[in-house]
């Protein structure tokens, strides 16, 4: 009971936690876009979507913190025998992400949030570069960390701890580089269908039209490139699954018999205690093409194991169709893009804003799907064919965990509804739409009398 409520809090925990940094990534990328934008047009527009975007990165940076310190007590108390043998490899890469990546967050927020009557425009777009830039190294060293716990190599053992052979083999393990660029895609397409549903929402209200048409153009043309991309990618991905974690591939595809020609299951029951498939519907030999780029493909079945080795399938099975079913849809809704600007009704369908909105949450649910299939699928190994999961758990009673646990989601929930408060009040308020005029009033404007960091006022 204490493997279960432990893996239950620490998997809510982050869970929660991925919601944040998912966006982050994508948001800083589209604040460095727009203020690009702005410092090459001088167009107003693009200087009112960045501070007001940058309004709702704040707010979800300083979530994605919280929710981040929580997650390496969690670590620390549930999983001691984890962190007592592994520590040597995954605590080095966890200080790494400390202090390259949120050191550069942390230090050049200030500037990007509140420096735009401070600093000179080129600063103040370094500023946002480097933030940008820190979001992406977190997600590198955070990445390479958990694909070292799917692909572990460049490792020795002695008395019982597992120590640094090879730094490029850990870092650069079989599985990081396809993984980080998934990773990235999914957070940039998240941040496109968010970005959708914001400007959709201002387009059927008539509130802030410019701004919603021209945000709503950028995130659609982002959504139409970055949606393929990140199919090719997740091709990628499944090729090093299945030859990593053939048993992963297994428990994706409802694969019960090691076989050449597995069909591709669109739908079934799968029963771990069966042992098989309940009303399936398939599509021949289609399961092996994808994951082995042949028809007549080899895929090791389940059984080839005990039931004990085997993941748990259904879990595994069902999250993987969410994320590819609303991969689909989202692939879906970027080519209705294109064929209503081709037509001249992106800005004025309603219909398609509604669906828009709709689908803003979408990338968030696919995204924690894809966790739910990549860490549900390693078990019953914490880190794989190196350390069980039941092996990993601290010797904590039930009642602390329990209790810890009950206490973690009420604070969360509390933490969370005033996040989506200030978030949707933030929407509701909406940008601040200047003009060329009124531009000056808002960003720095340099002065020989003054220190360049100095606000911009007039003389005593």
């Amino acid at each position: 009971m204490v493997e279960l409520l432990s893996r239950a809090q620490f998997g809510f925990s982050i869970g929660f936690h991925i919601l944040f940094p998912t966006l982050n990534l994508g948001l800083a990328a589209f604040l460095v876009l727009t203020e690009a934008l702005w410092l090459s047009s001088r167009n107003p527009l693009y200087l009112s979507m960045c501070k007001f975007f940058g309004k709702i990165f704040a707010l979800t940076f300083g979530m994605g913190v919280v929710s981040g310190i929580v997650l390496a007590y969690q670590i620390g108390t549930n999983f001691g025998p984890f962190i007592a043998q592994f520590g040597n490899v995954l605590g080095a890469l966890f200080a790494y992400e400390t202090l390259t990546a949120f050191f550069l967050e942390a230090g050049f927020l200030g500037v990007m949030l509140f420096g735009w009557q401070r600093v000179p425009g080129s600063i103040h777009f370094t500023a946002t570069c480097f933030v940008a830039f820190g979001t992406t190294i977190s997600a590198f060293w955070i990445m390479s960390a958990n694909s070292w716990m799917q692909t572990p190599t460049g490792y020795s053992l002695a008395d019982g701890k597992y120590l640094v052979a090879d730094w490029w083999q850990i870092v650069f393990n079989p599985s990081f580089i396809p993984r980080l660029l998934h990773m990235l895609m999914a957070s940039y397409t998240t941040t496109c269908f968010v970005l959708a549903g914001i400007s959709s929402y201002f387009l059927l209200k008539i509130k802030y039209v410019e701004m919603g048409k021209k945000t709503l153009s950028l995130a659609m043309w982002g959504a139409l490139i970055l949606v393929p991309t990140q199919i090719l990618i997740g091709d990628k991905v499944g090729l090093d699954i299945h030859h990593h974690q053939p048993l992963k591939t297994a428990a994706i595809e409802g694969v019960w018999e090691t076989q050449r020609g597995a069909p591709f299951i669109l739908l079934a029951w799968p029963s771990q205690s069966l042992q098989k498939n309940q009303y399936s519907i398939s599509i021949p030999k289609m399961a092996s093409l994808i994951n082995t780029h042949d028809w007549n493909g080899e895929l090791v079945g389940l059984k080839s194991v005990p039931k004990s080795e085997q993941p748990p399938v259904a879990a595994v099975f069902f999250s993987f169709r969410v994320m590819v079913g609303i991969g689909l849809l989202m692939l879906f809704t970027a080519l209705l893009a294109l064929l209503l600007r081709r037509d001249g009704r992106l800005y004025f369908s309603q219909r398609f804003h509604q669906w828009c909105i709709i689908m803003s949450p979408m990338g968030f649910i696919a995204a924690i799907s894809g966790w739910l299939t990549a860490e549900i699928g390693r078990q019953p190994w914490v880190v794989y064919n190196l350390l069980r999961t039941k092996q990993a758990i601290s010797a904590v009673g039930e009642e602390e965990v329990f209790t810890s646990f009950v206490l973690l989601v009420l604070a969360y929930g509390i933490v969370f509804g005033f996040y989506l408060y200030y978030l949707f009040k933030t929407i509701r308020l909406g940008p601040l739409i200047m003009d060329a005029d009124e531009v000056e009033h808002h960003t720095f404007q340099y002065m020989t009398d003054q220190h360049p960091i100095e606000p911009r006022g007039d003389k005593p």
